[in-house]
């Protein structure tokens, strides 16, 4: 079906299995009946199969070469094809503030920035499905405790509910890639609101992931400070991957905590002469 050639700089590779093309279309079937998001449709592999899903669909493109290929094979999508970055479109405006499904076999050198953007507009997409490398996708389902687990992990399983479908192979790509691929979904939970200040937790995890060598004492002090020492609590002495989501939440109201008292010592600290 491809007429075009893949970019590398794109991160374009173009599957060519049409069986595996049709299952992961088939992953939006779980979701919500609501409009569908294609990210990266390249020549319409997948897309073929979710016009059949008698959903409304939307397709973004930032490859001009791709697009002109869908108007010539999906007349029907004409007015449906967004020739855009995705990290840079307005969500809100796609389908006018209605709330979709985000699919696609998605760019691998941004597929991490894809999800960060979806968690973003988190209120808009309730359900989030598609083929990522397989590391990734390992990293957004791994649970506490093993190698995988990181920041990925937590800010996602924070809201959504994620299942690692199945494995992808290299070798039905063009151009193959280097890794192999799978395929996932992320359903939003019935989380509202996390009960701590989202911001400090987003730090508290990016920090503590990015020293997850450290013990949360010494990974903290880029937040809390350096002359910060902690307590006796145990928490202190664990490393990050240690920690559930829950876990992340009541240390970020700790944290809160100490930040606000340390807030008050110091602005009725009387002021040297």
């Amino acid at each position: 079906m491809s007429a075009v050639k893949p970019k590398k700089f794109l991160g374009q590779h173009f599957l060519r299995d049409q069986s595996i093309a049709q299952a992961i279309a088939d992953t939006v079937d779980a979701c919500p009946a609501t409009p569908v998001l294609e990210v990266g449709p390249g020549t319409g592999v997948l897309t073929q199969y979710l016009v059949g899903k008698q959903r409304p669909l939307k397709v973004v493109e930032i490859d001009f070469e791709s697009v002109s290929y869908l108007l010539k094979h999906f007349p029907s999508l004409e007015e449906h094809i967004i020739e855009d970055d995705f990290l840079q479109l307005d969500l809100s405006t796609v389908f006018q503030g209605a709330p979709f499904v985000l699919t696609g076999n998605y760019p691998y050198n941004i597929s991490s920035q894809i999800f960060f953007k979806m968690l973003d507009n988190k209120d808009l997409i309730p359900c989030c499905t598609g083929m990522i490398q397989k590391e990734v996708a390992e990293r957004i389902a791994a649970p506490p405790g093993c190698k995988a687990y990181g920041i990925l992990s937590v800010l996602i399983q924070a809201w959504y509910d994620v299942e690692y479908l199945f494995t992808v192979h290299e070798n039905v790509f063009n151009p193959p890639p280097k890794v192999k691929s799978a395929v996932i979904r992320m359903t939003r939970n019935h989380v509202a609101d996390l009960g701590c200040n989202e911001a400090l937790f987003k730090r508290i995890v990016k920090a503590t992931f990015n020293q997850r060598r450290k013990t949360l004492r010494n990974s903290l002090r880029q937040i809390m400070g350096k002359e910060w020492k902690g307590n006796s609590d145990p928490i202190f002495s664990k490393r990050p991957e240690q920690l559930s989501v829950s876990d992340f939440v009541n240390l970020t109201n700790r944290m809160q905590e100490e930040l606000d008292t340390s807030r008050i010592t110091n602005h009725n600290k009387p002021s040297l002469p």
